[in-house]
């Protein structure tokens, strides 16, 4: 099936869903207890808008993109905090390296020692999905360069989200 085609079956599911949710008046819950808000997928452009800068929109920080709300830490991650640099993008070499310099302010991971990776997997681990919800996935994470679905995609990151469930 092609990404066009799964695309508008989601958006079919989805619709149908919103359908049923104004003719009975409730929330429709689907199977697999999913997170309150619906796990999104963010362009580059869409991340930088949750940079901290509007006073009460939330601020997001992707890391191996995945998106976290971080707006509870805003004393770290809000406008003038000492890690602002961080939010808005997906910023993983720059907490691989603990780094704040514009130059490691990117996904890319390329050249990154053993030290550096496994600082980044316990930070990930231990400090970021532990402390703050996932939001959602970064498009470079769920999709190939070329638009076409990334088949490792595996939102393992989440235990409670399974594509199966949610579709």
């Amino acid at each position: 099936m092609s990404f066009p085609a799964v695309r508008r079956c989601a958006c079919v599911v989805l619709i149908s869903l919103l359908a049923l949710n104004v003719l009975f008046g409730e929330k429709v819950k689907l199977k697999g207890s999913p997170p309150q808000t619906a796990v999104r997928l963010f362009t580059d452009t869409e991340l930088a808008k949750y940079n901290g800068e509007e006073k009460d929109q939330p601020i997001y920080m992707a890391i191996k993109g995945v998106v976290f709300d971080v707006t509870s830490g805003k004393e770290f991650y809000g406008k003038g905090a000492p890690y602002n640099v961080l939010v808005g993008k997906d910023s993983t070499r720059a907490v691989a390296k603990m780094s704040l310099e514009p130059g490691d302010l990117t996904h890319d991971t390329t050249g990154l020692t053993e030290e550096e990776l496994n600082s980044l997997d316990d930070l990930f681990n231990d400090l970021y999905k532990a402390k703050y919800p996932i939001v959602g996935y970064t498009a470079r994470r769920i999709l190939n360069e070329d638009g076409s679905p990334n088949k490792d995609f595996k939102p393992e990151d989440q235990p409670h989200f399974s594509i199966k469930d949610e579709f």
